[in-house]
C-alpha cells in the first residue's frame, strides 16, 4: 500500500470542497490564522513520512497538549491519577461546568477543561519546575529541541479565559485543586498555547503508535498498558462531544484542538496530523474531519 499516493489523493479531494467551518473568533489571537491553510503530514513507526500542503506552518495545538501532559502526569502518578479524573466521555462542551456538581469536582475525563486544569495541578505538585520541565519533556519525546510555547496565544487565552477561572476555583472548592488556582491556570493556558507544524505533531505522536516508547531514542514514555489507555481515551474522548462521530467515522484514537488541528493515531502503524483552522459547530477542524473519514476508508487502516 502506498501511503503517501493515498495522503495525496484524499488531500486534493477535500482541499476542494467547501469548507463550512468558522474559525475560533473566542480566543483573539486565533483569529489571525489564514483560514484557507491546510496541511497534511503522516509519520510511520518504520520511518516512513510524507507532508503535503501548510504540513510545515506552526499554529497553535490548543487542547491535543492535554494528551501530552496526561503522559507526563501518568508516567509519575501511575493508577492514582485516576482518583482524582475519570475515564467517560462528557457528553457535554469542552468547557462545561454542568458535570462537575454532580460529580462532586472529579471531571469526566482528562480531555475536558476541567480534567486538563486538574492535570495542570497534578504537574504543579510534582515537578520543580512545570513549565520548563514539561517542555523539556515534549522536546525530548519529539527529538526537537525548538518547540515552544506562544507568549502571544497564552496572553490571548488568559484575557478572555474567564470560564476556566470558573472551572478551576469549582473544582477548588471541591478539594480537587492542590495548588492557587491562578498558578494552576497560568500553567494550563501555556501548555495550550504550544505551537508546532503537522510534521512536528505527528512525530511527537508516534510514542502512542508505538506502545508508549520513544522511537527515537528507544525509551519507554509509557508503560504499554499506560499507551493502551491513553488511545483509549482518545478514540472515546479525544474530539469532545463529537467523539462517538469521529469514532463511528474515521476509526482511529484522536485528539483535536481549536487551534484546527487535529492528530490520529494507529497503534503499531502511524500518527498522522492534519491542521485547517475552520472549525465545525463541536469545535472541530471541519477539512481535519473531512480528511481523516476519507483518508481510512481510501486507506482501509483503522482499528474497527
Amino acid at each position: 500500500m502506498n501511503l503517501e499516493e493515498i495522503v495525496r489523493a484524499t488531500y486534493e479531494e477535500v482541499k476542494n470542497t467547501d469548507d463550512k467551518g468558522r474559525l475560533a473568533s473566542y480566543i483573539p489571537e486565533l483569529v489571525n490564522v489564514d483560514s484557507e491553510s491546510f496541511g497534511v503530514f503522516i509519520s510511520t513507526i518504520d520511518h516512513t513520512n510524507f507532508g503535503i500542503g501548510n504540513f510545515n506552518e506552526k499554529f497553535s495545538i490548543q487542547s491535543i497538549a492535554k494528551v501530552l501532559s496526561l503522559s507526563l502526569a501518568y508516567s509519575i502518578l501511575g493508577e492514582k491519577i485516576w482518583t482524582r479524573l475519570g475515564v467517560e466521555p462528557s457528553g457535554t462542551a469542552f468547557n462545561s461546568l454542568v458535570q462537575l456538581e454532580a460529580d462532586k469536582g472529579i471531571p469526566r475525563n482528562p480531555f475536558i477543561n476541567a480534567g486538563a486544569i486538574v492535570i495542570s495541578d497534578i504537574l504543579l505538585s510534582n515537578l520543580k519546575n512545570p513549565k520548563e520541565e514539561f517542555l523539556s519533556f515534549i522536546r525530548s519525546i519529539s527529538n526537537n529541541s525548538e518547540l515552544n510555547y506562544s507568549r502571544k496565544i497564552a496572553a490571548s487565552e488568559k484575557s478572555v479565559g474567564f470560564r476556566n477561572v470558573a472551572l478551576c476555583n469549582f473544582i477548588k472548592s471541591f478539594g480537587n485543586i492542590e495548588n492557587e488556582p491562578s498558578d494552576v491556570l497560568d500553567f494550563y493556558f501555556d501548555l495550550c498555547s504550544l505551537e508546532m507544524n503537522c510534521k512536528e505533531l505527528s512525530e511527537i505522536f508516534l510514542f502512542l503508535a508505538n506502545n508508549g516508547c520513544n522511537i527515537f531514542a528507544n525509551n519507554s514514555i509509557l508503560t504499554k498498558s499506560q499507551c493502551k489507555r491513553i488511545n483509549a481515551l482518545m478514540q472515546t474522548c479525544g474530539l469532545y462531544d463529537e467523539s462517538g462521530e469521529f469514532a463511528f467515522k474515521v476509526g482511529l484514537p484522536g485528539k483535536s484542538g481549536v487551534g484546527g488541528g487535529i492528530v490520529a493515531i494507529h497503534p503499531n502503524h502511524y500518527a498522522i496530523a492534519v491542521w485547517s483552522p475552520k472549525l465545525n459547530e463541536k469545535g472541530n477542524s471541519y477539512k481535519g474531519m473531512k480528511f481523516l473519514e476519507e483518508f481510512t476508508t481510501k486507506s482501509q487502516l483503522s482499528i474497527f
